[in-house]
């Protein structure tokens, strides 16, 4: 049984620690564990306590900890607590990126990327959680920061702020990289003003005003409600709201409810509809994972695509 008057050579300390000699020999000529005394031979002898350093030692540099920072522990400058702590935050942030380089190392192998295209998305998804924000915060500030800008759109787009999750999909990372691409062109930039500008002036489209306030209110609340759900527009979960929305308004509007009206309605909600914002929208929903705010999300988008669904009504 050990105790504390046991002196221990370096074959004896390998033995119990499975350390090789030289690694001892290293970490004692480093004096991160000092020999405690000498044999009459000159050999090195170390005691219990150095025994249970070097048992702590190997267990925090399996853990991936550097050498100084294990000798401030083993000095007791920094406790264990802390060091751990540290160093889970560290390994967290390794983790990130390693998952986000996997998902884009993904993408580049099923879409077969150019070197020049594999360049951009690594770029692209380097950026942290808050440079990704800014990004969008530039995009934002410079496309709304004028006096006739609607303060309801502008809300709407912050509200949507796009935030690529730790492990993303391949569908999320292309989306993200498409959309950090489109906020940085000028020519979107002044599609998505034109749209504020037009809802700033509060022009509403004929449909709106025929339908009326309550069925438009009921109308962005049920699309608003499937987005949030993760129905998309050309699915079979999608088919009964669309196809309910589709026979109030017909009620509301003396009108049949087949597919002659269908198409009416697409048309008309088709001119507050911009593609290139449509695609925004699309691309903030796929990056979010469809985690989008209820009544933010502008609803023609997913109410265009379901009125244009082609299937047997």
């Amino acid at each position: 049984m050990d105790d504390v008057t046991t002196l221990y050579s370096i074959g004896e300390l390998s033995r119990r620690t499975g350390l090789s000699v030289r690694t001892i020999r290293f970490y004692s000529d480093s004096r991160v564990v000092a020999p405690t005394t000498r044999s009459p031979a000159g050999y090195r002898l170390y005691d219990l306590d150095a025994l249970l350093r070097l048992e702590l030692l190997r267990t925090l540099r399996e853990l991936g900890m550097d050498l100084p920072t294990i000798q401030r522990v083993l000095d007791r400058e920094l406790s264990v607590a802390e060091v751990a702590a540290a160093h889970a935050d560290a390994l967290d942030v390794q983790i990130r990126m390693l998952l986000l380089r996997r998902s884009v190392l993904r993408v580049v192998a099923s879409r077969g990327s150019s070197p020049e295209e594999t360049k951009l998305m690594h770029r692209l998804t380097q950026l942290s959680g808050e440079e990704r924000r800014r990004l969008i915060g530039d995009f934002v500030d410079g496309t709304f920061g004028t006096g006739d800008a609607d303060p309801a759109a502008v809300a709407m787009v912050r509200a949507a702020t796009p935030d690529l999750p730790d492990d993303p999909t391949g569908e999320q990372v292309a989306a993200w990289v498409e959309l950090a691409e489109l906020v940085g062109d000028e020519d979107f930039r002044a599609r998505m003003r034109r749209t504020a500008v037009r809802q700033a002036a509060g022009r509403p489209l004929d449909i709106e005003c025929d339908a009326g306030e309550e069925l438009m209110e009921f109308t962005r609340q049920k699309v608003a409600e499937a987005m949030e759900s993760g129905i998309d527009p050309l699915s079979d979960r999608g088919a009964p709201v669309i196809d309910d929305l589709v026979h109030r308004f017909a009620e509301v509007l003396a009108r049949t409810p087949d597919p002659e009206f269908r198409d009416w309605m697409a048309q008309q909600f088709e001119e507050a509809r911009d593609p290139r914002v449509d695609r925004y929208w699309r691309l903030v929903w796929t990056v979010n994972g469809w985690q989008v705010v209820p009544n933010l999300i502008p609803a023609y988008p997913w109410l265009i695509q379901a009125l244009q669904n082609d299937r047997d009504a």
